[in-house]
């Protein structure tokens, strides 16, 4: 994967893509009307946007343009995107922010169907020729053309269910009429996109070429040569009532395990929909309509578009250039080998440093592995382990722009590490480490050039957590830090900017909640009755569990060091933790921890009991307390940065829309008075922190 020539390539497209085939008809804002041999072309081209969205004027100007194609006598329409991000991502999320009026909702949603049913009911073919990513509303709208014609980077699919909401533009009737109706509502309930050559597959699209083939396929629609695909046989079969009834028993069950209809209605929403419905769209429709805007403007869906929008604020921090093209990554355990995998992957050159050669070659074998599942071409396999280069000796150091320290959490054994490596960085080069913990103040004794120290704190799985924490400290120098962000955006991350304090922003929230579990033990609650308590809370894993995931060995170090940092936020950890630690049982990387585990890797759980009245409090109130603290003492710059780091980083409940934002949703005085009630119980640990009174004036 050469990014120049990508760079090239993409240019070439875009504008080959702005200029169109054919004689001008006619040009609004956001679409261009062109024709050529009797075929009208199309294309849509958001103003101001580097990504197409189906906002209410572009689907104003796209039903006056069906009204021009039909005047001009042409004999095909094909629509395509201008933009070489795709072909569009879906509706206008910022229409959705704050909507509270349903019936609002309900009418401009009857509007926007009206053009698309227009669209679909064209006497002339119509063809989609789809491009990269065709979502949501983008996906409706090529559904609605008679045919789909994709290029090979074609990625397909229906996100809404990540956004508390299922489709709303008529994807509801027209997938499940048009494929396997159970593989139509597993797109829709699980979010998942699907590629060009499983969507033909499917039956998604009717043919996939290459873009030099685009106008040949376009005319082929146009002289009936191209036959659309078959409806699914299983079409009929799902009309059936009663075999729908069957199919829509598994699926809740499903996805009740996944999202809870008391926190998501969503999925149960949408299994309803089509157990009533089938793909009738003369029933459907109407029901999809009003579905949609009951849930658009409930808690969750609007919750969940936060978190939406504080992904995108985590993901601009990670804008510009880093100007980095090779990583060198000291350590090849499991932190320092997915770090490396990744950033391979992601067309870095990387050299991956290690003492022990069966260490480097297991990292090898990790990353070949998480190849097979994240690339899909043979070619981009190959190219990344190309990249990936096992570096026994150290040599990489020299020639590397960022070297990222990954050896274990042991403060002298990073100086000692920090003393080798720092004479032999070149000119610019960037020394970061992965530390979970520990101060960068403490760490950039001795360095000749403390101003290129940058903390650079991933979380495990690196290849499945988004966050990642950018640790500053007074010496850093602003373009280190710039350039360390954007390095984290370029290889998909999501930057949070953070000062360096014991335990960083993530893991100084997380560990009052783990240490009050082990308290909560030691009063002989069970532990699968406090893990019920935090996942009936909405979050994706008890304490307990999260532990045995992390590692008991890691959790006690941490907990140990905020303890002596915060004696009075974080307390005592039980001393049987550590004699677990000291026996081997680490989690469920040993097999046996907190929990027991199986061959797969599974707890060995008994039946959880009905949690005590206040668990869940005891549990989470004392992380927002500290994200509180955290706010105050400036450790992160704003409430936003702590809610996003705490959803992508630990999975805090997203349909709460964050820690910080739970809090004012459940009203600040409230919390404060429970956490005074806690205190009066348990002790000084949930004494309000007096950042509260900030909070409130700002709310």
């Amino acid at each position: 994967m050469n990014p120049v020539l990508n760079g090239v390539r993409a240019a070439l497209r875009d504008r080959e893509m702005e200029r169109g085939p054919g004689s001008l008809v006619k040009e609004l804002r956001h679409w261009r009307l062109a024709a050529e041999d009797g075929i009208a072309w199309l294309t849509l081209d958001r103003a101001g946007e580097s990504a197409n969205t189906l906002s209410e004027e572009v689907l104003i100007e796209l039903n006056e343009m069906l009204s021009t194609v039909m005047e001009t006598g042409a004999r095909a329409l094909a629509i395509r995107s201008a933009k070489v991000s795709g072909f569009a991502a879906g509706a206008d999320i910022r229409e959705f922010r704050g909507i509270t009026d349903a019936a609002t909702i309900e009418e401009r949603l009857r509007q926007a169907h009206r053009v698309v049913d227009r669209l679909a009911g064209l006497a002339i073919p119509t063809v989609a020729v789809i491009h990269g990513h065709c979502l949501g509303g983008g996906l409706e709208l090529a559904l609605a053309c008679r045919f789909r014609i994709a290029l090979p980077d074609a990625k397909l699919g229906f996100p809404e269910i990540l956004l508390g909401l299922h489709p709303g533009l008529g994807g509801t009737f027209r997938l499940p009429g048009l494929i396997d109706p159970f593989q139509a509502m597993t797109m829709m309930l699980t979010g998942a996109s699907v590629y060009a050559g499983k969507a033909k597959r499917l039956g998604l699209v009717d043919a996939v070429v290459e873009e030099r083939h685009v106008a040949a396929a376009v005319e082929a629609v146009a002289a009936g040569r191209l036959k659309s695909g078959a409806q699914h046989w299983k079409v009929n079969a799902f009309n059936l009532s009663l075999v729908r009834r069957f199919a829509a028993k598994r699926m809740r069950a499903e996805a009740e395990k996944k999202a809870p209809a008391r926190h998501y209605p969503a999925p149960s929403r949408l299994i309803a929909l089509w157990e009533e419905h089938g793909a009738e769209q003369d029933t459907l429709q109407d029901a999809e309509i009003r579905s949609f805007a009951e849930l658009l403007t409930g808690e969750t869906a609007q919750n969940l578009i936060r978190v939406f929008f504080l992904r995108e604020g985590l993901r601009a921090n990670g804008k510009g250039e880093s100007g980095m093209s090779h990583v060198h990554v000291v350590g090849a355990g499991a932190m320092g080998a997915e770090i490396a995998a990744l950033c391979a992957a992601r067309g870095l050159r990387v050299t991956l440093a290690d003492l022990d050669a069966k260490a480097l070659g297991k990292a090898i074998r990790t990353a070949s592995t998480f190849y097979d599942r994240k690339l899909h071409a043979r070619i981009e396999r190959r190219d990344a382990l190309d990249r990936l280069m096992p570096d026994l000796a150290g040599d990489g150091v020299a020639r590397a722009d960022l070297v990222i320290e990954a050896i274990a959490e042991k403060t002298e054994a990073k100086r000692k590490l920090f003393e080798a490596i720092a004479p032999q960085l070149k000119p610019g080069a960037i020394l970061a480490t992965n530390t979970s913990s520990i101060p960068l103040d403490t760490l950039r004794e001795g360095l000749p050039h403390p101003e290129r120290l940058v903390g650079i704190h991933f979380f495990n799985p690196v290849t499945k957590m988004d966050l990642v924490e950018i640790v500053s400290h007074d010496r850093a120098d602003d373009e280190v830090l710039n350039r360390a962000r954007a390095f984290t955006g370029s290889i998909g991350k999501l930057p949070a900017p953070v000062k360096s304090s014991p335990g960083f922003l993530v893991n100084r929230a997380l560990t009052p909640y783990l240490v009050e579990a082990f308290l909560m033990l030691d009063e002989r609650v069970a532990k699968e009755t406090i893990d019920r308590a935090a996942t009936d809370f909405g979050m994706p894993m008890g304490p307990i569990e999260l532990a045995d995931r992390v590692g008991l060995d890691i959790g006690l170090e941490v907990a140990r060091s905020l303890r002596q940092a915060f004696p009075d936020e974080v307390p005592e950890v039980p001393g049987w933790l550590a004699a677990k630690v000291e026996a081997g049982e680490l989690g469920a990387k040993s097999g046996k921890g907190l929990y027991d585990y199986d061959d797969k890797g599974r707890p060995k759980k008994a039946e959880a009991g009905e949690p005590p009245a206040d668990a869940a409090d005891r549990l989470i109130l004392p992380m927002l307390n500290t994200c509180v603290r955290l706010l105050r003492e400036g450790v992160a710059p704003d409430a936003d940065t702590i809610d996003g780091a705490m959803i992508f980083a630990t999975g805090f409940a997203p349909f709460r829309g964050g820690p910080l934002h739970y809090a004012r949703s459940r009203g600040i005085d409230e919390v404060v008075a429970t956490l005074m009630r806690l205190e009066e119980r348990y002790g000084p640990r949930f004494a309000p922190d007096e950042g509260w009174r900030t909070l409130r004036a700002e709310s």
